[in-house]
């Protein structure tokens, strides 16, 4: 749009005839003239980039928009793409909520974990507005399950505090709001708490653009070729044709990545997509204020059959999260968009762990999100190698727990990609080559 600079162009006398001036007097007539100057246009990042970048990050879910935020603020030129509209529903970026905890069974996480609260209130002073709304959490299981044995020792050696509670100590701990079975321990940790997916994946993408990154949705990336030339990589869009040139390339494309790097690196990753279903139930009539967040109710995990979590009620007035860790096996691209897990375990365990006090009688809203899922559930967050060596950087296979830990991803696939190297993490349980050593990857005693 051209903006128009206005010149006043006066007579030496004043109007004072009162009668009102005709269309059919001339220019001359007229006390001032409107001159229309248009001025210089401030070029588009885009255009003021080109086509070549420092960094293209391939996929604008949660993890490329973090990456792409890091990039950005590091001073690089960085160019995210996106196959679909930004913030759509077809892939895991989207929904309500997400929990975030540090109680795992892995040593490896807890640092990671640590580091993302840090980065999560960083991101949100310099937006502006909360993402994270910080909830105490709650795990639960058998006496003797060695999962949650594992997770105490974990807290231990990572510094995490805890307290590990009898059944009477957690109805006593919770009102009566939560009950476990005989037999039945809790873990109760202060780091809990919930992410809004949607609103943090538009504030790391704002974030990125406020730093000059350039932003494309709607562009399918259908190849990733070496420059023999001049090295870096050209990166391809299927839509329209176009080609873009980047020293390095972070690919982030979740349930599309074993797809995607077949295509390109020529080799598959062991990552099975799954749809895996969100519900809500309703809170019985006069005791929503006792699970809703911002009081005492955390975040929660029962290591039991079936694996079940969920967080306060905050998105929707009056109900409560709670799921099924877990979803059927399917192709990103010819999704089946239900029926989603079983309901009666789900019914049984919300009967009797709530008390009655949660209707247990069926959900009464449903999401639908996906998982990008490896053998042994790890991430896969190393360089493609090959022919590409350093230069193409992956980020995937997050297995249905990775978004609170997407801003310290983030922070290390730029370090990736922009150093070679990332500083504060053992990469070594998220290479590739683990599933050449086992194809099961990672070895976990607990399980």
């Amino acid at each position: 749009m051209l903006k128009a600079k206005l010149a006043l162009s006066h007579t030496h006398s004043q109007v004072t005839d009162s009668k009102p001036q005709t269309k059919l007097q001339s220019q001359s007539q007229l006390t001032s003239t409107v001159i229309l100057c248009p001025l210089p246009r401030k070029k588009t990042e885009m255009e003021s980039f080109g086509h070549e970048f420092d960094v293209i990050i391939v996929g604008a879910g949660i993890m490329g928009s973090s990456t792409a935020y890091q990039t950005a603020k590091r001073g690089r030129k960085t160019l995210l793409l996106e196959q679909f509209d930004f913030l759509h529903h077809r892939g895991s970026s989207h929904g309500e909520s997400r929990t975030i905890r540090a109680t795992y069974p892995e040593n490896y996480y807890g640092p990671l974990v640590l580091e993302s609260y840090k980065l999560w209130l960083e991101a949100q002073l310099e937006i502006g507005y909360n993402v994270y709304f910080k909830a105490q959490h709650f795990d639960m299981g058998q006496e003797s399950n060695k999962t949650l044995q594992t997770i105490v020792t974990s807290c231990r050696k990572n510094e995490i505090g805890y307290r590990l509670l009898n059944r009477e100590q957690v109805e006593q701990e919770y009102s009566g709001r939560i009950n476990i079975p005989e037999g039945w321990v809790g873990v109760a940790t202060e780091h809990g708490g919930v992410i809004k997916p949607t609103k943090a994946v538009s504030m790391f993408q704002t974030l990125a653009l406020q730093n000059g990154a350039v932003l494309r949705d709607n562009m399918e990336v259908v190849e990733i070729k070496r420059d023999e030339v001049r090295g870096g990589v050209w990166v391809g869009v299927g839509n329209n044709g176009e080609r873009f040139w980047g020293k390095k390339c972070v690919v982030t494309v979740g349930a599309w990545t074993k797809k995607l790097v077949k295509t390109v690196g020529e080799f598959e990753l062991p990552i099975q997509p799954l749809e895996t279903t969100v519900c809500y139930w309703r809170i019985k009539e006069g005791h929503e204020a006792g699970f809703a967040i911002g009081g005492d109710f955390p975040t929660f995990a029962s290591y039991g059959v079936p694996y079940v979590y969920g967080t306060p009620s905050l998105e929707y007035p009056g109900l409560i999260k709670v799921a099924v860790h877990g979803g059927y096996p399917c192709d990103p691209d010819k999704r089946p968009w239900g029926p989603g897990n079983p309901l009666a375990p789900l019914k049984e365990w919300i009967e009797s762990t709530f008390s009655g006090v949660v209707d247990s009688g069926g959900p009464v809203a449903t999401q639908l999100c996906m998982y990008s899922m490896t053998p042994d559930e790890d991430f896969i967050i190393d360089f493609i190698g090959g022919e590409f060596g350093k230069d193409v950087v992956i980020g995937g296979g997050f297995s249905g727990h990775g978004f609170k830990l997407s801003p310290v991803v983030g922070r290390v696939l730029a370090d990736l990609a922009l150093s070679g190297e990332a500083k504060g993490v053992e990469l070594k349980h998220f290479s590739i080559a683990r599933f050449q050593e086992n194809p099961q990857g990672n070895v976990k005693d607990y399980l």
